[in-house]
Order: C-alpha cells, then sequence, then structure tokens
C-alpha cells in the first residue's frame, strides 16, 4: 500500500481559511478501514489472546490512520506559515519581503518533512522553479495577483488567473545547456528574460569580459542583449554597468558615459544602499560615481574633464570623512599626473603610506608598482627596484592577489628587458605563462588574457625575433591574435609588436617597400616609434636630409615624454648619419653624451651599441687599437644577452680592427660573423662579410678561399643595390 504522504495534494488557495487536504481515494477504503479495525478491537476485547498475524493485521490498518493524522498537522504548520509571508508581502514593496520569501524557501521547511521528501515539499520547490522562470512582468503580475487574493480574503474563486499558463509552465524543449541569449540569431525580436536568467547572463558575460574576453559576445550583439534586457526592465541597474563595460571595449565614449551614469542613477534610486546606511548609502555612490566618471575620461584621454571630476569626488570623500575613497582618488590623481607627463612621485609615495595605513593592500602595492615603474625610467638601479618588487610579492602572496602577482611579473620581465638581460626577461615571462592562476576558474575560462599576460607574450615574440626563430614568432603572434582579437582592449600591444618585427625583418632583408607599409601602421599605433622608423627606412633609402629632420622632430617628442631609451637611440642613428657624410669626429662628441646617459640610466644593452659605435668611429679615425679594446670590453655582454644581428655586428666589426692589426686573426672571426648574418638573412650585411672574406684571402694566398668569397659576393651584389660600405664606410 502507497503512503499517505504520497497520496496528499496540497493546493495553496485556502477555502475560508480551511486547509484543503484531498487525499485521494480516502471516501473508499477509510469505512472498510474502520469496520476491520472494529473487529479486531471486539475480537482483543472477547479472546483471552490473539494470535500474531491478527496483531500484525491490526498494526497495518492503523498506521494509515495515524499518517493521516500526522499529514493533516503538517499541512496546518505550512498553511500558518504561508499566511504569515503572504500577509508580510502584499503589505510591503516587491522588491523586499516577496524576493526575500522565494530566497529563504529552500530552508523555511528544513525542519519539517514537508521538504524534499513528501508532495508538499516538492510542490514549495517547483513553485520555486515557477518564481525563478518568471520576466519582470511576470513578477509584477504575481505580486498583483497577491494582492487582489488576500484583500479577497483567500475565495477560491482567485486563482491567479492574470497569470496565464503559459507564463507559468516549468516544461520546455529548449536545451538549458546554451545560454538563453545566444540562441536566437535570426534578428527576431525575443521575449523577456527573467529574473535569475538575466543575473546568470550579466554574471557571464562580465566575468568574460574581466577573464577572457575573447569567449565573450562580440560588442554589438552584447550591447542589443543588453537593450533587449533594459527594455523590459530600465531600472536594471547592472545591465547599465555591463553596457558601461562593453562600450570601453570599442572606444565609444558617448554610450559608455551613458551607462555609465545611468547605473548608478539606478543604483542610488533602488534604495539598496540607502536602506541599510541611511544617507551615507546614497552619498557612498555619488561619491563613487564621481570617480568612475574620472576613470572614465582618464581612459580615453580627456584629461581636463578627468582632473575636474576627480577634484569634485575629492572634495565629496573629504566631506563625508571616506578615507577609503579617498585612497581610491589619490591613486588616480597620481595616474593621471603619469599620463599627462608630469612628476608624480610625491603623490604616489603619499599614497603608499596612507594606503598602508588604512590598511588597503590592493592601493598600496599598486602604488609600489608604479613607483618601481617610475624609477625604472629615472634609471634607479635594478637591484633596488627587484627588492621593492620582491617586498610586494611576499604580500601579494599571502593576500592571494593574483591580478597583482601577474602584473608583477610582468613588470620584472619588462624590467630586465630595459636593462638588457635578455635571458632574465625570458625567464620572468615564461613563469607568468606557466603559473597557475589563484583565481576560481568559471564557466571553463582560465584568467589568461589580462594586460600582463600580453606583454608577457609580446616579450617572448620579440626575443624569438631577436634570435632568428621567426617561425616561433609565428606561432606567437597567432595565439596573441585568438587570444586577443582586434576589438578586444589589449590587441594593440601585439599589433604593434608584430609590426616592428616586420618592420626589422624586412629591414634585414633589404626589402624597403615592404617596410615602408609597417612604418604608417607604427605610426597609427604610436607616433613616436613610427617616426623613428620613417627616419630608418629613409636612411637605407640613402636619403640623409630627410632622415635627419625626422630625427629631430622624434628626439623633440622623446624629451617631451623623457623617454631616455629613445633618446639615446635617436643619438645613435644621428652619429650614424655623419658616418655617411665621413663625419666620424663630428659623430665622437655626440656618441659620448649618448654613453653617459645609457650608463647614467643603466641601459646595458644600449650602452654596449653605443660602445661599438664608438669602437668603430675610431677604427675610422686611424685608432684601431684603441676601437679593438673597446669591442673587447663589451663582446662578452653581446654574445650573452645580445640578439643575433647585434653578435655578428660585434663580430664583423672585432673582425675589421684585427684585419687592421693582423690579417690572420680575424679569419675565424669572418666566419662566425657570417653564419649569424645567414640566419638572419640579412643579405646586406652578408655582401660585407663576403667581400672582407675575399680581400683576406687573397691577401693570405689562398685562392680557393677567395674564389669561393668573391663568388659569394658576386651573387649577392647583382641581387642588392650599391652601397657605401664597400667604400670603407659601415655601420656597427
Amino acid at each position: 500500500m502507497a503512503s499517505v504522504h504520497e497520496s496528499l495534494y496540497f493546493n495553496p488557495m485556502m477555502t475560508n481559511g480551511v486547509v484543503q487536504a484531498n487525499i485521494f481515494g480516502i471516501k473508499d477504503w477509510v469505512t472498510p478501514y474502520k469496520i476491520a479495525v472494529l473487529a479486531l478491537l471486539y475480537e482483543m476485547a472477547t479472546t483471552k489472546s490473539i494470535a500474531l498475524l491478527d496483531r500484525r493485521r491490526l498494526n497495518k490498518l492503523i498506521l494509515p490512520l495515524q499518517q493521516v493524522s500526522a499529514a493533516i498537522r503538517l499541512l496546518v504548520r505550512v498553511r500558518c506559515r504561508f499566511l504569515a509571508s503572504l500577509k508580510l508581502i502584499v503589505r510591503s514593496t516587491l522588491k523586499t519581503d516577496m524576493e526575500h520569501f522565494f530566497t529563504i524557501l529552500p530552508n523555511a521547511f528544513s525542519d519539517s518533512e514537508a521538504f524534499k521528501t513528501s508532495v508538499v515539499g516538492l510542490f514549495m520547490r517547483q513553485m520555486l522553479l515557477a518564481y525563478n522562470k518568471l520576466s519582470f512582468s511576470q513578477v509584477y503580475k504575481l505580486f498583483r495577483s497577491l494582492q487582489q487574493y488576500s484583500h479577497r480574503g483567500g475565495r477560491p474563486q482567485c486563482d491567479l488567473s492574470a497569470l496565464t499558463t503559459e507564463d507559468m509552465e516549468l516544461t520546455s524543449n529548449e536545451d538549458t545547456s546554451v545560454d538563453p541569449m545566444e540562441k536566437d540569431d535570426s534578428g527576431e525580436t525575443r521575449g523577456p528574460l527573467s529574473q535569475k536568467q538575466a543575473e546568470y547572463f550579466l554574471a557571464r558575460q562580465a566575468y568574460l569580459l574581466k577573464n577572457d574576453e575573447n569567449k565573450a559576445m562580440k560588442p554589438a550583439k552584447l550591447q542589443d542583449e543588453l537593450n533587449n534586457i533594459l527594455k523590459f526592465n530600465p531600472d536594471f541597474a547592472e545591465a547599465h554597468y555591463l553596457s558601461y563595460l562593453n562600450s570601453m571595449r570599442v572606444q565609444d565614449v558617448y554610450i559608455s558615459t551613458h551607462s555609465l551614469l545611468h547605473y548608478f542613477d539606478r543604483l542610488i534610486l533602488s534604495g539598496g544602499e540607502g536602506k541599510s546606511n541611511g544617507d551615507e548609502g546614497y552619498g557612498r555612490s555619488l561619491r563613487y560615481a564621481v570617480l568612475n566618471l574620472a576613470t572614465l575620461h582618464c581612459r580615453f584621454g580627456h584629461y581636463q574633464q578627468a582632473d575636474l571630476a576627480l577634484q569634485e569626488a575629492i572634495r565629496i570623500a573629504q566631506e563625508a570623512n571616506d578615507h577609503v575613497c579617498l585612497q581610491h582618488c589619490l591613486s588616480w590623481l597620481y595616474t593621471l599626473e603619469q599620463m599627462k607627463g608630469s612628476d608624480s612621485v610625491v603623490l604616489t609615495e603619499d599614497s603608499v603610506k596612507m594606503a598602508a595605513h588604512f590598511c588597503l593592500p590592493y592601493l598600496a602595492s599598486l602604488g609600489i608598482q608604479s613607483l618601481v615603474q617610475q624609477g625604472a625610467l629615472q634609471g634607479m638601479p635594478a637591484n633596488k627596484l627587484l627588492d621593492a618588487l620582491r617586498g610586494t610579492d611576499i604580500m601579494h602572496w599571502k593576500q592571494s592577489l593574483s591580478e597583482l602577482i601577474d602584473i608583477s611579473l610582468a613588470q620584472t620581465a619588462s624590467i630586465w628587458r630595459m636593462y638588457g638581460k635578455s635571458t632574465m626577461a625570458r625567464q620572468q615571462a615564461q613563469l607568468l605563462l606557466n603559473m597557475n592562476s589563484l583565481e576560481p576558474v568559471n564557466f571553463g575560462v582560465q584568467q589568461n588574457n589580462t594586460e600582463p599576460f600580453a606583454i608577457a607574450l609580446c616579450h617572448l615574440a620579440e626575443l624569438h625575433a631577436e634570435q632568428g626563430f621567426y617561425g616561433a614568432v609565428t606561432d606567437i603572434v597567432k595565439h596573441l591574435k585568438q587570444q586577443f582579437p582586434p576589438h578586444t582592449q589589449h590587441a594593440k600591444l601585439w599589433m604593434l609588436c608584430d609590426l616592428k618585427i616586420q618592420f626589422e625583418k624586412a629591414m634585414n632583408d633589404g626589402k624597403y617597400h615592404l617596410a615602408e607599409p609597417h612604418v604608417t601602421a607604427i605610426s597609427a599605433l604610436n607616433a613616436t616609434e613610427g617616426l623613428y622608423r620613417k627616419a630608418q627606412l629613409l636612411k637605407a633609402l640613402n636619403q640623409t636630409s630627410d632622415a635627419s629632420r625626422v630625427l629631430q622632430r622624434v628626439q623633440q617628442l622623446s624629451e617631451k615624454n623623457k623617454n631616455t631609451e629613445m633618446i639615446i637611440r635617436v643619438m645613435l642613428a644621428t652619429a650614424d648619419l655623419h658616418w655617411d657624410s665621413s663625419g666620424f669626429a663630428t659623430a665622437l662628441p655626440l656618441l659620448l653624451q649618448a654613453l653617459a646617459l645609457a650608463r647614467q640610466h643603466n641601459l646595458q644593452s644600449l650602452e654596449s651599441e653605443t660602445v661599438l659605435h664608438l669602437a668603430f668611429t675610431q677604427l675610422m679615425l686611424g685608432v684601431p687599437e684603441q676601437a679593438l679594446a673597446l669591442v673587447q670590453d663589451v663582446l662578452e655582454c653581446v654574445l650573452a644577452h645580445g640578439s643575433v644581428l647585434d653578435k655578428a655586428r660585434a663580430l664583423l666589426l672585432a673582425a675589421r680592427c684585427q684585419a687592421a692589426l693582423a690579417a690572420t686573426l680575424c679569419v675565424e672571426t669572418l666566419g662566425e660573423a657570417a653564419l649569424y648574418f645567414s640566419q638572419l638573412n640579412c643579405k646586406q650585411r652578408l655582401r660585407e662579410v663576403y667581400y672582407l672574406q675575399a680581400r683576406l684571402h687573397h691577401s693570405l694566398g689562398n685562392v680557393s678561399e677567395r674564389n669561393k668569397s668573391a663568388l659569394l659576393f658576386r651573387l649577392l651584389n647583382q641581387e642588392l643595390p650599391q652601397s657605401k660600405s664597400l667604400l670603407g664606410v659601415s655601420c656597427v
């Protein structure tokens, strides 16, 4: 016999305050049960002993009656609780007690048998699922229907007819494993989503934008979906904020500003914060609204508007004595000063001290990383910078600040690269790429599309290109294109990196017609880099006067932006122009100034390159002994950390110095230089090496080796245009 609990049907629509508990078939079997029980009781009264079989029959007959009684008592308790919750709902607002009722519904009856085990519990779970599927307008209909039902005294004719069967239908043939917002690609108007569906969609897309933007919806499609949500519920604040994030992806200043302001307007009007904090909730939203507006203008480069908004946020935060908001304002203040090119070291130091005082490790660590970046640009020793980063890394691991760990590793790789230690830079980049993230993995997404990952991959691409591994460079750039599509915010990093690599490769191959389009593309991403590459191209095309004018413009921009590395490179390029006009003596003061600047800022790679320029100048001035001594001083560093081109040029210069002193010493050096140039397919430099080898073997009487080198030189000379290097003028 089935349990009576399994044959109960609970109807929440009570009639005149009486619980309607229908027990299917109870009229058919209750009376026979009563007769059987009375017969057995009469037999027990007239018989001294009752058989075991009859006693078992009596227990089976009494048990269903006991279950019916327990079920009725349970239904009475459920009814009382439901009526109490109903009264709270209809007497208050839609968002507060009604939402609270369905939030606590799974745990409200956990102490009784009504939950999970009986038909009553199953009905409650079904009711919860039905509520979660309701759209915003349907929730309002339900609320109004409950109010009408309560005002009519719970009469049975009020059956919530305002909600149709389709509104409350739970069964669906849709695939629940697919995001409902990603199903309709036909362009037809979609119906409203339920509140839970919309919240899940917003949370999922926000997470993807933060951790793996490539897997998020395309900007246009996502904006359409957000507009669809806001059409049915314009006061949904979270949808406005996601619209703000989505507009930032495509640099749409109008929609991003509009959505950000609407987000804080809805947040304030909803009373979510003000309910618990009084007026402080409103004031807090206002402060952070102005602060976010300032950050928005910072991202778009509107420095004057950002400064005005930031000053307003500081004023409001000071009036409210909100130290946390003030710290955020101060951190953005020194960031804004850095963007404008001003010295913000003092502001940054004050921000770090105050953040540590108020126990804000995230802001304190960001300030220290900013100080490290400024210190690197100002030429501080590497050991001090790395000690500061190591101290912050300890705090990052203790606090599980994975984002700051990634930033620290990428920053360390950049510092090593700037100081000319390519091996250490490669190690730090690999460490970042192989480190497991501390962030929880949701939606099958790894946190690998952040700016530090893009920077690390770009470093690896450039380092592989410097060693001539262009196949690996192609694979890295392909991965960057997949992970950071052109519409994403960090795509500019790999675009500039790829263009610079392609430009250098075309210049090494002597294909200047292929390098020219890259100059235009680089200028669109970075004006200073574009002008510098343009000067290199003009010099290669023997347009020295135009190249000189472009270098002067680059010098002015670099001094304005305090770009020390570019200033030194411009000095070296200007010295190359002096060489073209045989002005070796006039190039010396410029090279000495560049050497002093490189040593002052601890730029070892540029220091080595400058020393090689000085050595070539001295060789051309007729001092080969001093030139060879200078080359030998930096040769070890170049071979350890330099690119293949740097190694080949240094060995070629060493061979020329040796040839000026003793011809027999430079045979092996020239062969090694030719091997490096061949790795890069640098035909211009290979032609020069073959020319020197032919001259050398001719002086030594090696006829076969001379003819072999002469043949290789002739083949390249027919393919390439005439060069001044054959006349004795050669850049290192």
